[in-house]
């Protein structure tokens, strides 16, 4: 998936909104399947879900307190999924 057809979703008030009803927490979204890089400090830091991601193996733990902005791969409109439920 390229980077023209993620969404990026600008965080207000510590929160995205996931889904047209539905606003999730950031502290939720960086265990989503679906979050693949935050905005901090004016660079993307790949989303720690990506963590077992053979692909992009996130290391780095992301300050959630300076996100301004999340990239999301859903474009089903399916919402918050757990990254738990694929590892555990």
């Amino acid at each position: 998936m390229t980077e023209q057809t993620m969404r990026e979703l600008p965080v207000q008030n510590k929160r995205v909104q996931c889904t047209d009803t539905e606003k999730v927490t950031l502290d939720r979204c960086r265990f989503c399947v679906h979050s693949r890089a935050f905005l901090e400090k004016n660079s993307w830091v790949t989303s720690p879900a990506r963590a077992y991601c053979m692909r992009e193996r996130a290391t780095n733990e992301v300050d959630l307190t300076r996100v301004t902005a999340v990239r999301c791969d859903d474009q089903s409109g399916e919402g918050y999924r757990s990254m738990m439920n694929i590892i555990g």
